[in-house]
């Protein structure tokens, strides 16, 4: 696997993360990958043909091997990291499409036509489900491996001697494994790299359903204040037109209107007739 391209392909997801995912890709390559690449295949490099047990029975060593290590730690790490950042490359795919489809728009319609999205890489709609699905997803993958690692190795340690009783072996065959100590450092160090890689995904994931909730809460009190305005208008527009309902009913009527205070009643009696 060519891993300069696939760290070039992964730096597009810099571009649509938040800060939080940029944090966690700059701790995937520098604190994950670049060990991986640097020390860990060569620290496991020896541990089959290091793996001596006490004993010349033909064949007993390679069992003992298969039975302690099942999968090597170096294919597990490699799967792991391959599952971990790809929903990286599904949110840049996303945001590829959405600019095909922004594209394919304007030549339809023209410049003056509208646009389908102000900015295609804003985490909203579709988009925002990928970015979510994709933390999601990722910070799964990094506790399902580490429930994996502790499974097949209690405590995520190595022990220097371990006790085989598989055939081929005649009988309790006592097992030393290569550099424990070296390995057990760097599993380790790849175990609370992963554990703090959930963390940032699990806090960017607050980040956003929090911040998507609180764009909800705004727009609901954006639309209710725009209703009240209108139903402030609307009844400043009724009692207006019933001012002007009764003033048509007072000059429609044959009752007179009131007297002023200062106006004698004879004169307002010629001045209606």
């Amino acid at each position: 696997m060519n891993w300069g391209s696939f760290e070039g392909l992964l730096s597009g997801v810099n571009k649509y993360s938040t800060a939080f995912g940029r944090i966690w890709l700059s701790l995937v390559f520098i604190f994950r990958v670049l060990v991986y690449l640097v020390t860990a295949e060569h620290v496991w490099s020896d541990d089959h043909k290091d793996f001596d047990c006490n004993t010349r029975q033909p064949g007993c060593s390679n069992v003992c091997f298969d039975e302690f290590f099942p999968v090597s730690h170096v294919r597990l790490w490699a799967l792991q990291l391959i599952l971990v950042t790809c929903p990286s490359l599904l949110v840049v795919m996303h945001v590829a499409y959405r600019e095909a489809r922004e594209k394919k728009h304007r030549e339809a319609v023209g410049q003056d036509g509208g646009r389908l999205y102000l900015n295609p890489g804003k985490k909203q709609g579709g988009l925002w489900w990928t970015y979510v699905c994709s933390l999601v997803f990722k910070a799964s993958v990094d506790a399902t491996f580490l429930y994996v690692f502790h499974s097949f190795y209690p405590k995520y340690t190595l022990p220097p001697v371990v006790k085989c009783h598989a055939a081929p072996c005649p009988n309790s065959v006592d097992c030393f494994i290569s550099k424990p100590s070296e390995k057990n450092i760097f599993t380790l160090f790849m175990i609370i790299t992963a554990a703090i890689c959930i963390l940032l995904n699990l806090v960017e994931l607050a980040y956003l359903v929090s911040k998507r909730c609180r764009e909800c809460l705004a727009a609901r009190k954006t639309q209710g204040a725009g209703v009240g305005h209108r139903q402030d208008c609307a009844t400043s527009f009724r009692k207006q037109d019933d001012l002007l309902s009764d003033d048509l009913i007072f000059l429609g009527s044959e009752a007179h209107p009131p007297l002023l205070p200062n106006r004698p009643r004879g004169h307002v009696k010629k001045t209606i007739l």
